[in-house]
């Protein structure tokens, strides 16, 4: 399954929120530091979808607010 997230690094509070069917809007408190963000961002993906962490694949966008995500269950 492949979703679009659109990233808001340094968030006061983390939030999920779908935007459309295949588009997700994450607030993550960590800044966009030492890929800090991106791997609170595949923690939370994993949690929401139930699959492990090595199943959360970031395939586009690791500089970018807007990423392009695969998640295998």
């Amino acid at each position: 399954m492949y979703i679009k997230v659109i990233a808001a690094p340094g968030s006061r509070r983390e939030l999920v929120t779908e935007v459309a069917s295949d588009t997700l809007s994450i607030a993550v408190r960590e800044p966009a530091k030492q890929n800090l963000a991106n791997e609170r961002i595949r923690t939370l993906l994993a949690r929401r979808y139930r699959v492990p962490l090595a199943g959360v694949r970031i395939l586009t966008g690791h500089r970018s607010r807007s990423k392009m995500v695969s998640i295998d269950r």
